[in-house]
């Protein structure tokens, strides 16, 4: 059962009937989301077309990238009442602006070929500052080209290069890799390659172990091969691509002169083409201990496969450090007739435990709550 807490309140003046329309068919998406017994769903940010990935700042600052949009938003619940009740435009006319991180009063922002900075972001909200030039040697390719971006327990920024194709033996080392580097842009290492598309990781809490979601190819059917979840251990692990799927797929094109047991095999096979993006391990107090330390994991949704599936939000269980199940927690962006109506990308927990869901098929921003 889900409790539905709609929110009327409009974030920003727009016209009033334009507002009305967009309250209602928000109320009426709510009603159709189903979440477990106890947790409410609302709307905390709206009118951010293409939200994809997301970041926390100071005071409650929500930092948020965008792929296809070419913009970088910012959003704050200033008056605590859960809504996000302010919204600045940081950047307009960046190439796929999907990656932004926060430390230290600045902002990092992931563009296809480059890293950018803006310094003392927190007090220039409303006028940001030129952006700075963190690094700018990555490929400018736009297939698998959008990037995902984190601070590492070692205040190192990761992010990830994908594969500029849907498969292909990349010829430069910088593609299918995860990548590492200081925050002036130097000491840039490929920690790790064979990384098809990977649009989301974090660190299991006192463990400290990255782990990362990656897309699997296309055309190799509709159940064929899985989507992964990935755990990185040491700099120079290969992950398969493109010559091995799943652990023990081998390509039909590329697995010629290679062996499975060559690779790192997934640590978690999600169905194919669920696409799962942005993930986070839950460390917040406000939901059941239970859910402490287990990962939620946002699964985007098929595009190509004959019957889609996907477009919700799964709970990965852990034990002992290992996933052990993957459980639907929030679902109903997929219609019963196979009509799409939202689609998750990434999460954030929130300082109250509370998490925040991206949507950039609808421009919005959920808030997921408990209250038993």
């Amino acid at each position: 059962m889900l409790i539905i807490k709609v929110i009327l309140a409009a974030l920003f003046v727009i016209h009033p009937c334009l507002a009305f329309a967009q309250q209602n068919s928000h109320q009426a998406l709510l009603k159709k989301l189903h979440a477990p017994t106890g947790f409410t769903l609302s709307i905390f940010a709206d009118n951010l077309p293409n939200a994809r990935s997301l970041a926390l700042g100071d005071n409650g600052v929500v930092f948020v990238g965008t792929r296809s949009a070419g913009t970088v938003y910012a959003v704050q619940d200033s008056n605590g009442d859960g809504v996000a009740d302010k919204r600045y435009v940081i950047a307009n006319g960046l190439y796929m602006p999907n990656g932004v991180a926060y430390k230290d009063n600045t902002l990092y922002v992931a563009k296809v070929n480059r890293i950018i900075r803006f310094d003392r972001i927190s007090q220039q909200l409303a006028n940001p500052p030129k952006p700075v030039v963190v690094y700018d040697q990555f490929p400018s390719e736009q297939h698998h080209g959008w990037k995902y971006l984190r601070f590492g327990p070692d205040n190192k920024l990761y992010t990830a290069v994908g594969a500029p194709c849907n498969i292909c033996e990349p010829k430069k080392a910088i593609y299918s890799s995860l990548v590492r580097l200081n925050t002036d842009g130097s000491d840039v290492e490929i920690l790790a390659r064979g990384i098809r598309n990977s649009v989301g990781f974090d660190w299991q809490p006192k463990i400290g172990v990255l782990f990362f979601s990656d897309n699997g190819r296309d055309y190799m059917g509709d159940d064929l091969p899985p989507d992964e979840l990935n755990q990185w251990t040491v700099t120079g692990e290969h992950f398969g691509f493109p010559y091995c799927h799943g652990g023990d797929i081998p390509d039909p094109k590329f697995s010629a002169d290679k062996k499975c047991q060559q690779f790192t095999a997934p640590i978690w096979k999600f169905k194919a083409h669920m696409a799962p993006l942005g993930l986070r391990f839950y460390q917040g107090k406000q939901f059941p201990s239970e859910f402490k330390n287990q990962l939620f994991v946002a699964q985007h949704g098929s595009w190509n496969r004959s019957e889609p599936h996907g477009y919700r939000v799964a709970l990965m269980k852990f034990n002992q450090g290992k996933p052990v199940s993957e459980e639907i927690f929030i679902t109903g962006w997929l219609s019963k007739n196979g009509k799409v109506l939202g689609r998750p990308v990434d999460i954030l927990e929130m300082p109250d435990g509370s998490l925040l869901i991206s949507d950039d098929k609808l421009g919005v921003i959920y808030k997921v709550e408990y209250y038993g």
